[in-house]
């Protein structure tokens, strides 16, 4: 009786007793709450394409003339052509622009491809950049030295 009445003291005390923290059950979130979202970004300073210089103005052999991403302007006589579409004046002298009529190289699917969806007897016409060279002072020869 003595080991009955023990025993029953030891299940009171129990439920008497809170429950230890192994025996409680934890639950987390399954999913995270939704949060607000912002428009971040979005404002991105301009890439600075275009002319930088005008026609009629005096460049030096290797000034850049314009930035393009695309070709807006393709290099005439005197200019170079850039690793990132960009045009440089390749002798000193005066810029000038020219629309021309456009016949693209034979290889060049896109250009060939352009062509062909365009009616018969039509044209393109591109702007071209030329550096018009300044002419040497001094450097000739009288006749009788030559």
């Amino acid at each position: 009786m003595a080991s009955a009445l023990l025993a029953l003291s030891t299940r009171a005390a129990a439920l008497l007793k809170p429950p230890q923290a192994a025996a409680l059950a934890v639950r987390y979130a399954s999913k995270k709450t939704g949060g607000s979202s912002k428009n971040l970004g979005g404002k991105s300073p301009g890439k600075r394409f275009g002319l930088r210089k005008m026609e009629g103005h005096y460049v030096h052999a290797g000034n850049i003339l314009g930035t393009q991403r695309h070709f807006r302007w393709h290099p005439g006589a005197h200019v170079g052509l850039g690793k990132k579409k960009y045009l440089y004046a390749l002798e000193e002298g005066v810029i000038r622009f020219t629309k021309e009529v456009y016949v693209p190289h034979p290889n060049n699917s896109e250009a060939v491809d352009l062509v062909t969806r365009l009616p018969k007897g039509a044209v393109l016409y591109k702007t071209f950049v030329h550096v018009v060279p300044a002419k040497p002072e001094g450097t000739f020869k009288l006749v009788a030295m030559l």
